[in-house]
């Protein structure tokens, strides 16, 4: 157990705060005090607030004194963090496939972990149970064209020609990304499902900057940009689909504001690598989209698309993986009645643990089973969600 203050939460191993904030600029002042501390510490700029999250305690209360002073306030109820875990007879060649797939490194747990801390964890847990139908879930990621084409994963196959497989038969649909267009003054961006530029720097104050530049581009655009800062590095995201006016609904040529975030990041001196963007998404079938929709939103606390037709449902906060979801046949009762090698784990602190339980049992849910720090709870088609309480804190 840990003294770090009131701010604070451990959540899937990390000490993690959210603070709210009313603009990107709230927040960018915040992020800009946190990046001259000498730490390697993640902070994700939102809209609506701020997420921290340190490796140790040491600055935390560092970083709740710059909070108050800046009149911005904790909340601790929005915590969470989304793993996928796959289960496997044969761990060193699945982790071996998806590490090459996502362009991920060796997890300190025997899985994988984004470099990059955005996209969703891998852990891979030893079984021998045979489970030979097709799984119900699957991952969608998309990375540079360039980057596609070196993973040498083998011929894609699937109606779109982007599914590989990994030796267990696992699926990701492996989609290669493009430039956001033919403008001139967007060429640090890609199109991954989403529209993203990673501009490389080189100081703090370079890092900050660039913050306090994107934050004010979009408050003013007012669109609700996506600013995640990481040790040498700025990535300036739009969230899926969000570039496109059907999907933000806002007066405004996402585009205009992407050139105007290059100009600015150019001006600064920051360099973009396009190697770097990825996204990644969950993608379950389903027999009741409706329906199943309707329970991982509510065991999530996500949100719904807001195009008519999409089945999508996010992170209000845009922090964890996106869910998609299809129709499965219903006729195909012996593979809705295996199940998956994939299921997904949510970390939560320990005192919203079973508060989230009841929430996901209220849904639908049905409880499998329940040690002193987690729990399995299955959705009303089998896919199965581990909720994992984070310990506790001595709170000072």
């Amino acid at each position: 157990m840990t003294q770090i203050g009131t701010d604070w939460r451990v959540v899937d191993g990390v000490a993690t705060a959210w603070f709210d904030a009313t603009s990107l600029m709230e927040g960018a002042a915040l992020a800009g005090r946190i990046v001259e501390l000498p730490a390697e510490i993640v902070v994700d700029l939102r809209a609506t607030g701020i997420r921290v999250r340190l490796d140790s305690d040491e600055h935390a209360e560092a970083v709740s004194a710059a909070a108050r002073d800046l009149g911005l306030a904790a909340n601790p109820a929005v915590l969470q963090h989304l793993s996928v875990v796959f289960e496997s007879a044969n761990p060193a060649v699945v982790r071996r496939f998806w590490q090459h797939a996502l362009d991920y490194a060796p997890g300190a747990d025997g899985g994988l972990a984004d470099p990059l801390r955005r996209d969703p964890a891998i852990r891979i847990q030893w079984t021998t149970e045979p489970r030979p139908l097709r799984n119900r879930i699957h991952l969608d990621v998309v990375r540079s064209a360039a980057a596609v084409e070196q993973v040498g994963l083998g011929a894609a196959s699937g109606p779109f020609g982007v599914r590989h497989v990994d030796p267990d038969g696992n699926e990701v649909d492996l989609v290669p990304g493009a430039a956001l267009g033919e403008r001139i003054g967007t060429a640090d961006w890609q199109a991954v499902f989403s529209a993203m530029a990673c501009f490389r720097i080189s100081s703090p104050t370079q890092q900050r900057d660039l913050a306090a530049a994107a934050a004010a581009l979009a408050d003013d655009a007012g669109f609700p940009l996506l600013v995640d800062l990481r040790p040498g590095l700025v990535i300036i995201d739009s969230g899926k689909d969000q570039w496109e006016d059907d999907a933000h609904g806002l007066e405004l040529d996402f585009t205009d504001l992407a050139a105007s975030l290059q100009t600015a990041a150019r001006g600064l001196g920051a360099a973009a690598d396009p190697g770097l963007p990825r996204f990644a998404q969950l993608f379950l079938d389903a027999a009741d989209v409706a329906a199943f929709r309707a329970f991982w939103v509510a065991a999530l606390g996500y949100t719904h698309d807001r195009r008519a037709g999409v089945s999508d449902i996010h992170d209000p906060r845009r922090l964890n993986p996106m869910l998609v979801f299809q129709e499965l046949d219903a006729s195909e009762t012996e593979r809705r009645r295996q199940r998956n090698r994939i299921h997904v784990e949510l970390a939560v602190p320990s005192d919203l643990a079973q508060t989230r339980l009841a929430t996901t049992i209220a849904a639908g849910g049905r409880l499998l089973d329940e040690s002193e720090d987690r729990c399995r709870v299955a959705d009303p088609e089998g896919n199965e969600m581990v909720i994992v309480r984070g310990p506790e804190l001595v709170f000072g």
